[in-house]
C-alpha cells in the first residue's frame, strides 16, 4: 500500500480540522501509553534536517532519512530514498519491513532545506503502520500522520516548510500552519522545550505562536480552576442548566457536559483533558482535583 502527502491550492488557515486533531493525540497516548509517549523526549534536531548544495545528493537524503528514523524511534527500519517527477511531495510503500522505499518529488534535488518536512510524514506513516494505528477515512488518517509526526518530535520541520508571501505559498501535510503550531505548543509544554528558536520560516512561527495561544485556552477551560471569569460565568450557568430533570450540555458549544449521575448520587461533569484530550467525568462537588487515567496529567477543578 501506498500512502502518499501534499496539498496544493491556497493556504488554509484556523482550526478547522481540530477535532481530529484531539482525536489523534488521544489515539497516539492509548496506543504509546503515557510512558511511551514520554519516550520521545527529544526532537528532531535542526542540524540533522541540514542538507545543502555542497552534500551528495543521495549520501545526504539517506544521512537525513536516517535521522528522521532515529527520531521516531524507528531503529531497526531502513528508508531507501530514490527522487522522481511526481505531483505530490512523497510517497512510502509500507510493506513488512524493515527496508521501505520512499520515492521523492524531483524538487527536493535542488529544495534540500524542505526534505527533511517530507520525510518526517512519511516515516511517520511507517511509525503507524507498525503501530497499526489508523483513521478510517484518508484526510482524517493523514491529519491523524501530521498530528503524530509533529506531537513525536519531528513534525515541527512540516511547520517550517511553510511560507507565504507575495510570491511564494508553500505548505506541507493536511493540518493549516495554525493546527501544527497548537500540536507543537501542546508538546513543547509536555517537555519544557521551546521550539521558537528551530524556525527559519518567519509565517511558520507567527503560526505557531496562534496555535500556542489556542491550545493555551485549553488549560483555561471550565471546569478548570485556572478558567478566566467569563468562562467561569457560562459554567455557572450550563451547571445550573444540567441540574435540571433531564440534565442539559451548554449552549454555547463549550467542551464540558452535565449529566445526572444514575445512582442519584448528584451531578456529573464530564470535560477534556487539556493534555491528551481524553474526557473526564468527576462529581461537581466543588474544589477537587483530577487525575487523567489515560496521560496521568492531575488537574484542578472547581465544579
Amino acid at each position: 500500500m501506498t500512502q502518499d502527502r501534499g496539498r496544493k491550492g491556497p493556504v488554509e488557515h484556523g482550526f478547522p480540522h481540530l477535532p481530529t486533531v484531539r482525536a489523534s493525540i488521544t489515539a497516539l497516548f492509548r496506543r504509546l501509553s503515557a510512558d511511551g509517549i514520554l519516550a520521545y523526549d527529544t526532537s528532531f534536531a535542526p542540524a540533522d534536517a541540514a542538507f545543502d548544495a555542497g552534500d551528495d545528493l543521495h549520501l545526504g537524503a539517506q544521512r537525513v532519512a536516517a535521522a528522521t528514523v532515529r527520531a521516531l524511534r524507528l531503529p531497526d527500519a531502513r528508508m531507501v530514498v530514490s527522487f522522481r517527477e511526481m505531483q505530490q511531495a512523497a510517497t512510502v510503500e509500507l510493506a513488512a519491513g524493515p527496508e521501505y522505499f520512499v520515492e521523492v518529488n524531483d524538487r527536493f534535488r535542488t529544495h534540500r532545506r524542505d526534505l527533511a518536512a517530507a520525510l518526517a510524514h512519511e516515516v511517520t506513516h511507517v511509525l503507524l503502520h507498525r503501530l497499526d494505528l489508523r483513521f478510517p477515512g484518508t484526510v482524517e488518517n493523514e491529519i491523524l500522520t501530521d498530528t503524530a509526526a509533529t506531537y513525536l518530535g519531528a513534525g515541527w520541520l512540516l511547520l517550517d516548510a511553510y511560507r507565504e508571501d507575495a510570491l511564494t505559498h508553500q505548505r506541507f501535510g493536511y493540518l493549516t500552519p495554525e493546527e501544527f503550531g497548537y500540536v507543537l505548543a501542546k508538546r513543547a509544554a509536555l517537555f519544557g522545550e521551546d521550539p521558537a528558536t528551530w524556525f527559519t520560516s518567519p509565517q511558520a512561527y507567527e503560526a505557531y505562536v496562534r496555535g500556542r495561544a489556542r491550545a493555551e485556552r485549553d488549560h483555561r477551560q471550565a471546569p478548570l480552576t485556572a478558567a478566566g471569569g467569563s468562562a467561569r460565568r457560562r459554567y455557572a450557568k450550563a451547571r445550573r442548566a444540567g441540574a435540571g430533570p433531564a440534565g442539559a450540555g451548554p449552549a454555547d458549544g463549550s467542551a464540558y457536559r452535565f449529566e445526572q449521575d444514575a445512582s442519584g448520587a448528584g451531578l456529573r461533569v464530564s470535560f477534556p483533558c487539556p493534555v491528551c484530550a481524553q474526557r473526564l467525568r468527576v462529581p461537581v462537588c466543588g474544589r477537587l482535583r483530577a487525575r487523567c487515567g489515560l496521560c496521568g496529567t492531575v488537574l484542578d477543578c472547581t465544579t
